[in-house]
């Protein structure tokens, strides 16, 4: 999920006897991914094979919070892909419950997975000196998270845990509660490898990389069944919330190749193996989400990669509703951006940008910050680049004036390596 120092662990073969031999649930073995921002509106899974997701809905940084505007779409996505969607917390508190208050009340009324979801502290980062406050405002946490009806979890890595929490007294509470990452390197890692298992009690979700595909997306493995939490049955259980993610998912899990249209985002299916050319599709282009700019009979034409598909070999993420604003654009924050700088490169102000991106204070934007523009019949189109032989994204973006951060992000590309002449490119 996020930065993590690697130090291999052993004797882990008894633990997984025991697991294997227990109570038999569905999940149990399951693989699937965790998003934030940094995995696009409709996120992206990494093999036909994943099971869930479990996206960042934002956090809170000693105080300040910075919400993910990717959560709903990325909720949507998952479940429109029939996959079961889970929630995470930045949970950046140290050892303060008043900050942890602060939080919860923020987050919990906006949970858009389903009842008894899990719901995930990330704590690893912030820690106070004080061991027992860290674990106290932990466990503050977690017990509302349970009395809002969902299944609470604690995120961090090992070495971490060891030194700012006393974590067997939240297993004490919350047995299994555990979501702990370990990896030995960044090498690609489709499956676990157990060998780097961390050896703690109550570890039901074991992220076992951060580079579950090449350009980096954190692979997890269920080791208990925990992940079934909220879709018992396969049924989700609505939660008290609003959950328009939820709806929009179950909605686009329900088109047709027949109802597929242009301006519908759509993910090519895993099983799908070749173009209507006839030429193999790459992995790579299976794992991201594109526009449908036009249909004809049974094929449609995708963006970015210009390429036409079966109808019947992409899924629907969304019913193409959401095409009536406009065109929506992102930038990735740079050092020495201001919000001025980037509106004037949209054709806008700075004024729409704070508002559409809910930015109390215009002059705080942070390095890696994603500001996003929808301009309606006023506001700015996206500018389009065709790529030349012997481009590459960054002569690109010293030509147009942009950065190739903004270039991967706009275009949803997962490789920057990997683009070709004739494709086009949104700047």
């Amino acid at each position: 999920m996020k930065k993590v120092i690697k130090k291999a662990a052993i004797g882990m073969v008894a633990f997984f006897v025991v697991a294997a031999s227990g109570p038999v649930f569905a999940a149990v073995g399951d693989q699937g991914v965790d998003w934030s921002k940094y995995n696009g509106d409709y996120g992206n899974f990494g093999y036909d094979h994943d099971k869930f997701a479990i996206a960042q809905i934002g956090g809170t940084y000693g105080g300040s919070f910075v919400d993910q505007a990717t959560y709903s779409t990325q909720v949507a996505s998952a479940i429109a892909q029939g996959k079961r969607a889970h929630t995470y917390i930045w949970y950046q508190v140290g050892g303060s419950q008043e900050v942890a208050k602060a939080a919860l009340d923020r987050y919990l009324p906006k949970i858009q997975t389903p009842k008894n979801s899990i719901v995930a502290l990330d704590y690893e980062s912030g820690a106070s000196g004080d061991k027992q406050a860290n674990t106290d405002a932990i466990l503050y946490g977690m017990r509302r998270v349970k009395a809002a009806g969902y299944t609470p979890m604690y995120y961090s890595y090992k070495p971490y845990t060891l030194s700012n929490v006393n974590y067997k007294q939240i297993i004490k509470e919350f047995p299994n509660s555990l979501w702990i990452a370990e990896y030995p390197n960044y090498e690609v890692t489709p499956v676990p490898n157990y060998s780097f298992f961390p050896s703690m009690d109550g570890i039901s979700v074991f992220q076992f990389t951060s580079t579950y595909v090449a350009g980096g997306l954190d692979g997890n493995v269920d080791l208990t069944g925990i992940t079934d939490k909220g879709y018992e049955g396969g049924n989700a259980t609505k939660p008290d919330t609003d959950t328009p993610a939820t709806d929009d998912g179950k909605d686009a899990n329900e088109v047709t190749p027949s109802e597929i249209q242009g301006g519908m985002t759509v993910t090519i299916k895993f099983s799908a193996t070749n173009y209507s050319t006839g030429q193999a599709i790459p992995k790579w282009v299976k794992e991201n989400s594109y526009k449908v700019l036009q249909k004809s009979g049974n094929k449609v034409l995708l963006d970015n990669i210009m390429s036409w598909v079966a109808a019947s070999d992409v899924q629907a993420l969304d019913t193409g509703g959401s095409n009536s604003t406009g065109n929506t654009q992102t930038h990735i924050v740079q050092s020495g951006d201001t919000l001025s700088g980037i509106a004037s490169n949209w054709g806008t102000n700075w004024q729409e940008l704070a508002r559409q991106n809910s930015l109390s204070n215009p002059n705080m934007i942070y390095t890696g910050q994603v500001i996003r523009f929808t301009g309606g019949q006023s506001g700015a189109t996206a500018r389009t680049y065709t790529v030349r032989s012997g481009d590459n994204l960054s002569s690109i973006a010293n030509r147009l004036g942009t950065t190739v951060q903004s270039l991967v992000s706009m275009n949803g590309i997962s490789n920057p390596n990997l683009i070709y002449a004739g494709q086009t490119l949104k700047y």
